[in-house]
């Protein structure tokens, strides 16, 4: 269910890096032999005749997926394409993303996943899949054919963008899981709470004379839907969260037994509403917005204790001139698949192992293997320099679009190289001083 153009299986040594895989319990200095696209020895003074890659000073670990990506294929090109968002992707580390189908047009039937799937055969550097919308044209008022959309490929289903606002046809959505499987991820947000708000409702945003959402919008809308999730023993995915009663909600519900996961993006782990103020950047307005120091310490709690499952970007990219206006007008959403690892690396808010697991875990809760460290297993690998320091945005970015919230930042940890499906996708650029 993942497509992506050729990749060709690599042969090469990774020499004497720092191999870090939480799962398999490598912690160590190894040499990581790859044949034919597939991991065929770790261990200490391997020799090989082929390309060697110096892993001196470098850490080794699995390659991260991202169940939570926006590639504006079909209908917004001029924002992201398969070939650019997939590039973007290999220089984050990712070795496999997920594809949100508010496009346009929708991907709401088999003829437009279809198509996808064929384009992304063709244009992605990186294993992709897709998800399709629960309702048709993300109306909300009926259900997408979700049987043949799996037939063609969908992972599962969601309305990103939008909530699924009537409880009925969740609940209806949720049945036919039941017959024929996939995850289905929402969009929580309560458009009767939210209305037209720009940012998160506060003391910043009463300041600063911005319309606020507040965070019941969202997390009243997780209540409920773990309420009807439970009831008809369906499976949810709950995707951004971004409040502290968010994370209340669902530890509550995995406590009741609802089959619910949910994940956290890097901006939100990262900066506050605060940071809104500084400069009323438009890279900074996203939906659900950046909340209080409070929520943000929430999230960053609930990946250590297991109620935030993964850390995913919910890359969105824009043009730049939808960005180059006022606040308010401002359409929201940010970049982040570049960023993604540098970005929680640098906050020091959680141990560097659990960065590496919360990276990955997403393929699990898409029901996609989850990239292993160990002998017999397919390549998805990332090599990263944790001491290299690196500005946001100064050498350009390999996505098309340029709206990222850390730019102009300074962070550590910088891919050095990244090898999906068995074969090297991203090396890093290097810029020869004149």
């Amino acid at each position: 269910m993942l497509d992506s153009r050729p990749i060709i299986p690599a042969d090469v040594l990774i020499k004497g890096a720092h191999v870090l895989d939480p799962r398999t319990g490598i912690d160590e200095v190894l040499d990581v032999r790859i044949a034919n696209g597939e991991i065929a020895e770790i261990g200490s003074g391997l020799r090989f005749d082929g390309e060697i890659i110096d892993g001196t000073g470098l850490h080794l670990f699995p390659g991260f997926v991202d169940p939570h990506v926006h590639l504006r294929v079909p209908g917004q090109e001029h924002k992201e394409d398969l070939e650019t968002g997939t590039r973007s992707a290999a220089a984050g580390g990712f070795v496999a993303i997920v594809a949100q189908p508010n496009t346009t047009p929708t991907v709401d039937s088999a003829p437009i996943l279809r198509s996808l799937r064929e384009q992304a055969r063709r244009d992605a550097r990186i294993p992709v899949g897709f998800l399709a919308s629960i309702t048709v044209g993300l109306a909300g008022e009926s259900l997408t054919e979700m049987a043949e959309l799996r037939e063609c490929g969908a992972l599962g289903f969601t309305d990103d963008g939008k909530p699924v606002h009537r409880a009925g046809i969740l609940r209806k959505a949720l049945q036919y899981q039941k017959l024929v499987g996939g995850i289905i991820a929402l969009h929580e947000e309560d458009p009767t709470l939210s209305g037209k708000g720009v940012m998160h409702e506060g003391v910043v945003s009463a300041r600063l004379g911005l319309a606020g959402i507040p965070s019941i919008s969202e997390s009243t809308l997780i209540a409920r839907d773990a309420a009807i999730a439970r009831y008809e023993g369906g499976r949810i995915h709950i995707q951004h969260l971004s409040a502290r009663e968010s994370v209340e909600a669902i530890a509550e519900a995995k406590a009741r037994g609802v089959q619910i996961t949910c994940e956290a993006s890097p901006h939100h782990l990262t900066l506050i509403d605060e940071n809104v103020a500084e400069k009323l950047d438009t890279r900074l307005k996203m939906n659900p917005p950046l909340r209080t120091e409070d929520d943000r310490q929430a999230l960053i709690q609930g990946l250590k204790d297991g109620t935030i499952d993964c850390i995913a970007t919910d890359h969105a990219p824009h043009a730049r001139e939808e960005k180059e206006v006022p606040f308010e007008q401002a359409p929201m959403g940010t970049t982040g698949l570049e960023t993604a690892f540098a970005a929680v690396y640098t906050a020091n808010i959680l141990p560097l192992a659990l960065i590496v697991e919360k990276l990955s875990a997403g393929a699990a809760l898409m029901d996609l293997p989850t990239p292993e460290i160990a002998v017999g297993r397919a390549a998805d690998l990332v090599l990263i320099d944790l001491n290299a320091e690196w500005e946001v945005g100064a050498q350009g970015y390999e996505s098309r679009s340029e709206n990222c919230c850390f730019a102009g930042r300074r962070l550590k940890g910088k891919v050095h190289t990244t090898i999906a499906a068995g074969g090297i996708v991203y090396r890093e650029r290097v810029l020869n001083a004149v």
